[in-house]
């Protein structure tokens, strides 16, 4: 069984940039296997009217100044950049990291921002069929001298797209979609790793049909579960038992790779790393 790996979820919302590159040296230097950011257009919660940065532009900041520490998106939305742009931000930062980038990706969708910012929103169902066709072309770019690409949302034609990430082949695909019907079909078609949410532990029987929702998707296109991870991303319960007995409720379900959501910064991050011995041995 795989070596389980611990995350921070470093949401760039309400601080201000000294204090968010705090919070990433932090999970850096106290041995977390990964640090995330968001991407969306205007900040979360009840309040959306508070500061937030892109996310993009800050990994490409944070990959300099950690040194260890795997760094991504959780998870990009596929509709706010064409897939050839984001598949050159992300050969960027994999480069500016030295090979550290996964990419995390989602159909996306926020009703409040998009509308807010102009953009449209499309049906679920066609958010998808973008995620799916952004995934091929980064998947191309990323490993083809030259590729050409006809969908129904994006075309390629001989197009050339060097450097090539330092990770080879690409960098880790990691998908946040829960859809039944559509997005877990394009995580059994195209993740390295699936990613999900939960805000509470009780969410572990939820996850686990879904789990098996996936496994059927990847039998019916002939591929094998075991080769898609999965993740999960949630708040910490107070305290350190409890945190504990969550982490061994998510690892005995299968969810292998944990991301932590931290209340308060920095020292959530330390919080939860005086628990990496304790985490660690549960796996």
């Amino acid at each position: 069984m795989d070596t389980p790996t611990f995350g921070i979820k470093a949401s760039q919302q309400n601080q201000d940039m000294a204090a968010l590159l705090r919070l990433w040296t932090t999970a850096d230097d106290a041995g977390f296997d990964s640090c995330w950011a968001f991407d969306h257009l205007a900040a979360m919660g009840r309040d959306r009217t508070g500061d937030i940065f892109e996310a993009w532009t800050l990994l490409a900041a944070v990959a300099r100044e950690t040194r260890r520490v795997r760094i991504g998106t959780l998870v990009t939305g596929a509709h706010y950049r064409h897939p050839v742009l984001l598949a050159k931000m992300a050969v960027t930062v994999d480069h500016l990291s030295g090979g550290r980038l996964t990419m995390g990706i989602g159909a996306g969708g926020d009703p409040y921002a998009d509308t807010m910012a102009g953009l449209a929103l499309p049906p679920a169902r066609d958010r998808i069929a973008r995620l799916r066709e952004a995934c091929d072309v980064l998947k191309l770019l990323w490993t083809e001298d030259e590729a050409t690409y006809k969908g129904a949302h994006y075309r390629l034609d001989h197009a050339v797209a060097n450097p090539k990430p330092v990770q080879r082949p690409r960098p880790p695909l990691w998908i946040g979609s829960s859809g039944e019907r559509y997005g877990l079909r394009v995580v059994a078609e195209h993740a390295d790793v699936w990613l999900n949410a939960s805000m509470r532990p009780d969410d572990v029987d939820e996850l686990v049909r879904l789990s098996a929702v996936l496994d059927a998707h990847c039998a019916e296109i002939g591929r094998d579960p075991a080769e898609i991870g999965r993740a999960v991303q949630f708040r910490a319960p107070s305290g350190a038992d409890a945190t504990l007995r969550a982490v061994e409720r998510y690892l005995a379900a299968g969810f292998r790779d944990l991301v932590f959501m931290p209340y308060d910064g920095a020292q959530g991050v330390e919080e939860l790393a005086a628990l990496l011995p304790r985490l660690r041995a549960l796996g």
